[in-house]
């Protein structure tokens, strides 16, 4: 099965829309969401081609494949993350700052600030004082570098 558009996002759906549906789900790294162009199985072993239009991005909850009664959507596992749980303003300019230098990607829910784990991050924030934790997150979406130059 080669799948060429995204029918649409299972969380648009009522609840009343999903039921009865059969449900396969497809799990992908966070990274991959932003693949165009993959190779991917399902949890019910099918393989699936991907291959969407350019400039394209999936997303968790997109229905790849969908008839009367079997749906076939994106889900993502969990990444290991830094979750950083500043105090205060201060303490939250300080460690954007610092990220910021690093062009590291970061997410936000809340009070909270997500950047992927790595060692040297961990070790500026215990250096800091700044409040923070390991965890295993399913992201909604993948960490995205944005293009910058220092010119």
């Amino acid at each position: 099965m080669i799948i060429e558009k995204v029918v649409g996002n299972i969380e648009d759906w009522s609840i009343d829309e999903k039921k009865g549906k059969h449900i396969e789900k497809v799990y992908l790294e966070s990274s991959d969401l932003l693949k165009r162009v993959q190779r991917v199985k399902s949890d019910h072993g099918r393989e699936i081609g991907i291959r969407l239009p350019q400039y394209s991005e999936l997303h968790v909850g997109d229905i790849l494949f969908q008839d009367d009664h079997n749906m076939i959507i994106v889900d993502v596992l969990p990444d290991e993350i830094i979750a950083i749980l500043p105090r205060d303003m201060e303490e939250m300019g300080t460690i954007a700052h610092q990220l910021g230098n690093r062009h590291l990607p970061a997410q936000f829910e809340g009070a909270e600030m997500y950047v992927q784990y790595d060692y040297l991050v961990e070790e500026l924030l215990e250096k800091l004082g700044i409040p923070f934790e390991k965890r295993q997150k399913k992201l909604k979406q993948a960490f995205k570098h944005i293009g910058h130059t220092h010119g």
